[in-house]
């Protein structure tokens, strides 16, 4: 068999020499913010790990009215709560981000940072007696907000492991006075028991921080100094408000401004239970003697009163020139009713 061979036309052509298909012009491009999207989330991303190394776990005990406000602000600065109370208040806790626990063992396993005491004044020593501090790392930091302070500062120190911290506050403000803003608010608190590695030290400072960060008026006071002030102002305050509230005021189409601040002092005070107030007089040892001091002023007015109206009827049945000497009370800080008197004459002059 013959081949035959085209001198004209190679039977094979060099790779180099083949003719290329044509290129056809690109597809138009869509552009995508894929990368813009990831950078995005990496600082998200970022930002929620940093949040969450610094966020403090913090188990609130006592779950009512008072604990339920606190945990709003603490959840919002980015802390992890868990909670505890004789009531059940799951789906509350729930609503606000928090997780809530019936047993107290089962809170303790998780083993919080801080230890949040909300309970009432009455029921402090109970929850303090049969809590399981077994079950917490040694160096919790145990925090309450009572309205009274020697009071849980004696509770802690007695019940309390000693490798355990304690910081002793006290928000003058609740649901009410603080439903809008804290800002201006004070904050009074006593570092009682903080460990020497500056890791407790960092952590208590950033419990503090919270409020420090809502405006509140930072007051760092010894728990004695607090009663001895707190007696005074609190305490008369409270009682002030139940005396007006049994008086019964109400208001009126012709309120003075006056008249208005007893009212809202009143709507303030009956917003608290009856066991609070019991507990500022029962667990405050200056509470009595602001009490009976209240007491004898208001008696030194009724005498004032009394003298005056005494020397009216005197010069409308016996007449006279006006000789009639005029008395003035008033009460002393050491309790004493100092008496001074003046004359009709010289105070018309």
């Amino acid at each position: 068999m013959l081949l035959h061979f085209s001198p004209t036309k190679p039977l094979f052509s060099p790779p180099n020499l083949r003719r290329n298909p044509p290129i056809s012009p690109p597809r138009s491009l869509r552009i995508r913010a894929i990368d813009a999207a990831q950078i995005f989330d990496y600082e998200t991303q970022l930002k929620s790990e940093y949040r969450k190394s610094s966020a403090l776990k913090i188990a609130v005990l006592g779950f009512g009215n008072f604990g339920q406000f606190l945990s709003k602000t603490l959840i919002r600065h980015g802390h992890d709560l868990i909670t505890h109370s004789r009531s059940d208040y799951s789906s509350a806790a729930s609503s606000i981000g928090a997780r809530f626990f019936h047993n107290p063992h089962d809170l303790c396993e998780q083993h919080p940072d801080v230890v949040l005491l909300c309970t009432s004044i009455l029921s402090t020593e109970s929850v303090l007696r049969s809590f399981p501090f077994q079950r917490l790392r040694r160096s919790t930091l145990f925090v309450d907000v009572l309205s009274v302070k020697e009071f849980p500062k004696t509770l802690f120190l007695k019940y309390l492991p000693k490798e355990f911290d304690i910081l002793c506050t006290h928000p003058m403000f609740g649901p009410e006075s603080g439903k809008h803003s804290w800002s201006g608010l004070p904050f009074v608190y006593d570092k009682v028991r903080i460990g020497d590695e500056s890791s407790r030290h960092e952590r208590c400072d950033k419990f503090l921080k919270v409020f420090e960060s809502e405006g509140c008026r930072m007051v760092e006071m010894s728990c004695e100094e607090h009663d001895k002030h707190a007696a005074g102002s609190q305490f008369v305050t409270h009682t002030m408000g139940r005396v007006l509230e049994k008086f019964g005021v109400e208001s009126s189409p012709i309120n003075t401004k006056g008249y208005e601040t007893l009212l809202d002092l009143v709507e303030n005070t009956s917003s608290d239970s009856f066991e609070l107030y019991y507990g500022l007089f029962m667990y405050n040892q200056n509470a009595l003697e602001q009490l009976e001091r209240l007491d004898m002023a208001f008696e030194s007015i009724k005498k004032e009163l009394f003298g005056r109206l005494h020397q009216v009827y005197r010069k409308q049945m016996f007449g006279g020139g006006g000789e009639g000497k005029k008395t003035e009370q008033k009460l002393l800080n050491d309790g004493v009713v100092r008496v001074k008197e003046e004359s009709s004459s010289s105070s018309s002059s």
